[in-house]
């Protein structure tokens, strides 16, 4: 039992060495040997535990897919709000932050990491459903206006995903990157909705952003 305790807790100090120096210097730079010197252990035992860089990167993923899944899930509990629906947009940009190597390096780990990239691919078309029936109660609810032509929510549901995925890179290229910009494209992305909103819809958006 006190073996099994000891290689979790250097699985977890190994992931959260690693996805600092993935923060920091970006994928590119960071290798097995550099983790396993931050740590102050040797390669050999880094590799006990995860052979290849790669483990680390899937394994990292995996965390990050646990930790929305369960904001999504917290969300999926109660009627969707407008208010409801900023603060779970925020939790969600949050951890983006907290992992952002994956968004500001994520066109190279999709082209790089065929594991990563079916999942993320089949995690998408499950979050596309839960948007397109987030927009649906939304409607039924008097918040949004209807569609005004076919397939207009899914485009929304895309432009809000495109701008989720890439808002970091466009940061960074303006800007450092601090945890504050979290809550100004939080503003930015959720002003998508706008434009679809009912007057009703319009007017607690409003008082949201005020």
């Amino acid at each position: 039992m006190k073996s099994n305790t000891t290689s979790t807790n250097t699985k977890s100090k190994i992931l959260a060495t690693a996805l600092k120096l993935f923060n920091t210097l970006g994928l590119a730079k960071v290798t097995l040997r550099n983790i396993a010197k931050e740590m102050g252990i040797s390669q050999g035992n880094l590799c006990y535990h995860f052979k290849k860089r790669e483990d680390i990167l899937g394994a990292l993923y995996h965390e990050l897919v646990a930790l929305m899944d369960e904001v999504v899930h917290q969300a999926g509990m109660s009627l969707p709000t407008l208010s409801g629906s900023f603060q779970t947009s925020k939790r969600m940009m949050q951890h983006f932050y907290d992992y952002r190597f994956f968004m500001l390096d994520f066109v190279q780990i999709m082209r790089e990491n065929e594991d990563i990239h079916q999942h993320y691919k089949a995690l998408s078309v499950l979050r596309q459903q839960q948007f397109l029936g987030m927009f649906e109660l939304w409607v039924h609810e008097g918040l949004m206006r209807p569609e005004e032509f076919e397939g207009e929510f899914y485009n929304l549901y895309l432009r809000s995903n495109i701008l989720g995925d890439f808002w970091l890179s466009s940061a960074i290229i303006q800007q450092e990157l601090t945890v504050d910009l979290v809550d100004k494209y939080n503003h930015i992305v959720f002003q998508n909705l706008y434009p679809y909103l009912s007057p009703k819809g319009k007017k607690q958006f409003l008082e949201i952003m005020a």
